[in-house]
């Protein structure tokens, strides 16, 4: 039994769609891999249709290509995350905030009253926690909208697609936290509002959002907003990986960009304020640990939103379609699991003491520093087609060729110094490193707060092989010459 997949494997999360059928292929994208420099000349679109997509020849079609693991494991797979993503998230937040956050006090919990106690422990959603949803959902899709911006293209898609968005998200981002802090500020909202009903809006997030990736599968197959989108032929599949890759409402509400960007990478930003007000709201100041841990989220994220084009053209935008996979992702896994080492440090203060907290804090900046400066120096690389200097020097590079599917010869380059020279995935290495340096002021009382460090660098460490799978059937004996020159995949040294 051979069952086509919808797609290949180069995404910020978890696994990765594969291609239905006669549609979108990762493998042959238009989108070169992290460190690459595609050569391929597109010239500047001169206009821009009224669905604010722009038509153009695209450099490559999609091929049919078969699972690489056996059926029964693609769907256990599949089912197993679609089953127990939801309840995790609630015993994560029921653990951290009713548990002191202990796993073994909320397993002995379980032990004692099994299925009837988790059941008892899993909040309703009420009604005030539907109103903090919607208000968030409208205030930021307002912002979205109406916001000014710069018009941005992002990457030819395989079915010739052009996708054009407005890049407004460092002002929506400034907009989002002076108005939330303001509300605060001057007594109109209190944000200990949302950490008291936490539970209650997480577990109306996760309903809510399954029935949002519900509308998805049914405007996927009855409404699709461009040509980027198909089915495998597999409802389950379908419906995880999802049916489009640029779904939009109207000519400019893209649903991705609000899903990915302003609904979960923000909603990231507003609960890390939100547990530091909390904590000052209960104990009358906060403890230095907690604001360590809050400054290098907000840097985190701040670097993110400043970068928010060049997320245009990754993997979660330019290849994963909308589905469970990356929409159900971003808005709620984020802001549930990505804040958590924050969540637990709002009855958990730490004094660190001025020194351990300035000596963490400046760690944690370099690492993002670092970070971006790895995005940076490849995104320069690009623009310049390779002129560009790379730690004052001329960089060193490979010109790889390929064959697309249409038997169309094409070359890349390979960047092989700077950051790019230490080893094929060193922008991985400031990445979870900095997420350690946001978890270390918890210290170790629990292993829960380090829950998201540990699932990062899983993650990472399984996208830098996979990256690396992809590259070598492109680039075949160039990629085998690139890993001669740069061997190792992320620890330079190492691993």
């Amino acid at each position: 039994m051979k069952i086509q997949q919808p797609y290949n494997h180069k995404s910020s999360s978890t696994v990765h769609p594969s291609t239905p059928a006669g549609k979108l292929s990762r493998k042959h994208a238009q989108n070169t891999p992290g460190l690459l420099l595609s050569q391929t000349h597109i010239p500047p679109l001169k206009s821009v249709s009224r669905e604010e997509m722009v038509a153009v020849k695209p450099e490559a079609q999609s091929t049919k290509k078969e699972m690489v693991h056996s059926p029964i494991l693609t769907y256990f797979s599949v089912i197993t995350l679609l089953s127990t993503c939801p309840p995790f998230v609630i015993l994560l937040w029921y653990t951290m905030v009713h548990q002191d956050g202990s796993i073994l006090n909320t397993f002995s919990y379980l032990k004692d009253h099994g299925f009837e106690g988790f059941v008892n422990i899993w909040p309703k959603p009420t009604v005030i926690a539907w109103k903090i949803i919607a208000c968030y959902a409208l205030f930021e899709a307002a912002l979205q909208l109406w916001l000014p911006g710069k018009r941005v293209e992002g990457p030819i898609s395989p079915t010739g697609n052009k996708p054009v968005y407005k890049a407004n998200g460092v002002l929506a981002y400034a907009v989002t936290l002076v108005t939330y802090i303001s509300l605060w500020w001057f007594g109109i909202f209190n944000p200990t509002v949302v950490y008291d009903h936490l539970g209650e809006i997480y577990s109306a997030l996760i309903f809510g959002s399954l029935i949002f990736c519900v509308i998805l599968y049914i405007k996927g197959h009855l409404a699709p907003s461009s040509t980027d989108s198909g089915s495998s032929g597999n409802i389950i599949f379908d419906f995880y990986w999802g049916m489009e890759l640029y779904p939009r409402i109207g000519k400019n509400f893209d649903i991705k960009v609000f899903t990915n960007c302003r609904f979960g990478m923000m909603s990231w930003a507003v609960l890390a304020v939100t547990y530091c007000i909390k904590q000052y709201e209960t104990n009358g100041k906060v403890a230095d640990s907690m604001l360590v841990n809050t400054v290098l989220m907000l840097v985190y994220i701040t670097k993110f939103f400043w970068w928010e084009a060049g997320y245009w053209n990754t993997m979660d935008i330019a290849h994963d379609r909308a589905g469970f996979y990356i929409c159900w992702g971003c808005l709620v896994w984020v802001p549930s699991i990505y804040t958590s080492p924050g969540m637990y440090l709002v009855n958990h203060p730490v004094n660190l003491g001025p020194q351990l907290a300035i000596s963490i804090l400046i760690a944690g900046i370099l690492c993002i520093y670092i970070n971006y400066d790895c995005d940076r120096q490849r995104q320069e690389f690009r623009r310049t087609n390779g002129k560009s200097t790379v730690w004052g020097k001329a960089p060193s590079k490979i010109v790889a060729s390929y064959t697309t599917t249409k038997g169309e010869t094409k070359t890349s380059l390979l960047l092989t110094s700077g950051w790019w020279g230490l080893s094929r995935h060193f922008h991985y290495v400031p990445e979870i490193m900095a997420a350690f340096f946001w978890t270390v002021p918890a210290l170790f009382d629990n292993f829960l707060p380090y829950f998201y460090f540990v699932f990062l660098t899983i993650l990472l460490f399984d996208r830098a092989k996979r990256d690396d799978d992809r590259c070598r059937s492109k680039y075949g004996k160039y990629w085998k010459t690139y890993c001669t020159k740069v061997p190792y995949r992320i620890i330079p040294g190492i691993y």
